[in-house]
């Protein structure tokens, strides 16, 4: 990664709907150039992917449970082979990557217990995990205490 590149991530961080041709007008380079190099920042997973954020006018239904997950890793998955399997998973809202006994923390919403319970399965069959504890949220994030 070259400082251009980086001048590439700091516009898109800013606004992830810029056009190749609106980029490389600030960065200096051809249409063609940035379109390479974000494919490649792409399939480097440097970029991971792009999003919408919403307006506050736009509540964000709550439903289902809202669980948090404590993973901890077979000795031979990678923190990067997780973290791939774990962002395509439509269930994991977010991994962090933290301390201690454990080596990640999920943010998980799920539609029922069924549903958590299919996800574990998957965390051990597919996501490597070897030993999970599993939080629920007694009150979504979004309520006031």
């Amino acid at each position: 990664m070259d400082a251009i590149d980086e001048q590439i991530l700091t516009v898109l961080r800013d606004n992830g709907r810029a056009s190749f041709s609106a980029i490389g007008r600030d960065v200096g380079l051809s249409t063609n150039a940035v379109a390479a190099r974000v494919r490649r920042l792409e399939r480097k997973q440097i970029i991971l992917g792009y999003q919408a954020i919403l307006g506050t006018d736009l509540p964000e239904p709550v439903s289902g449970l809202e669980v948090f997950i404590d993973v901890r890793l077979h000795a031979d998955r990678t923190s990067r082979e997780f973290l791939t399997w774990a962002t395509n998973d439509p269930d994991i809202l977010d991994a962090a990557h933290v301390t201690g006994p454990y080596d990640y923390l999920l943010h998980v919403r799920a539609r029922d217990t069924g549903a958590l319970d299919r996800l574990l399965v998957r965390l051990k069959s597919d996501g490597g995990a070897a030993q999970t504890q599993t939080r629920l949220a007694l009150r979504p994030q979004t309520e006031s205490q």
